[in-house]
């Protein structure tokens, strides 16, 4: 049996799709559904399903990042989207990233069984060697454009909220990927750790403080969100050669 999960936020798609479907005649059976994105995630690590009917359009969440970041880690996984907006571009980079079917609601019956054939197929079809060999390269590329995007909306997410207090849990949970996922993506991308890309950020803000007489190294650390004035000279020194009093003379200079 094939295992599938379901996420949407509204309760009637969810028992709907449940329920109407025959799932039992596509070998199918549904063995979890969430209502938002952080807990379909969750249930996504937990059973391991091979297909997701999911909405990308929730509350507090960002569907091409959860796409992205569900195609990275699970580059097997059969996605088909369930959406009320109309976007054609949107659609086409979620096909990019890897989703088999992007149906919009309210969906016809004939739609979800020709999905639900699709992506069973997909997964049990007997291949020959030309047809596996291209099937893998396929899903490899899929991976790919799935991980780069994970990579640029973990570094966009970086460059917003470098004042906060910011945790490699917290981004994992953004970009929808388990943290030490994350930390691997990040680190083959641009061959720095969570924290040396969120440093790197803070002291490049940093720079552009210090040339401001007016605020303290204190408060400048307090802005960047740093834990105390000598963490955030420790590190400064460790990228710039120089303590942020030294920067700002040499500025002033």
């Amino acid at each position: 049996m094939y295992k599938v999960v379901i996420v949407d936020d509204e309760d009637i798609i969810v028992e709907g799709l449940k329920k109407v479907v025959n799932w039992a005649k596509y070998d199918c059976e549904v063995v979890a559904t969430a209502f938002d994105a952080k807990s379909g995630a969750q249930a996504i690590r937990l059973n391991q399903p091979d297909i997701l009917f999911t909405d990308i359009k929730m509350p507090n969440m960002d569907g091409l990042t959860m796409l992205a970041g569900l195609k990275g880690e699970f580059p097997n996984l059969q996605i088909t989207v369930l959406t009320g907006y109309r976007d054609f571009e949107y659609a086409t980079r979620a096909i990019h990233i890897g989703v088999t079917r992007f149906l919009l609601k309210p969906s016809k019956m004939a739609e979800l069984e020709e999905a639900l054939e699709v992506m069973t197929g997909n997964i049990g079809r007997p291949q020959g060697k030309e047809e596996a060999q291209q099937e893998a390269e396929e899903a490899v590329q899929d991976a790919n454009s799935a991980n780069s995007f994970i990579v640029r909306s973990a570094l966009k997410y970086i460059e917003l909220h470098y004042a906060e207090k910011l945790t490699l849990t917290e981004l994992a949970e953004k970009t929808y990927v388990s943290q030490w996922y994350l930390s691997k993506l990040l680190n083959k991308y641009t061959d720095k750790s969570f924290c040396d890309l969120l440093n790197q950020t803070r002291i490049k803000k940093a720079e552009k403080l210090l040339q401001d007489p007016s605020l303290k190294i204190h408060e400048i650390s307090d802005m960047l969100g740093f834990n105390d004035v000598t963490h955030f000279s420790r590190v400064f020194k460790k990228q710039e050669q120089m303590s942020p009093n030294e920067f700002r003379n040499m500025a002033r200079s």
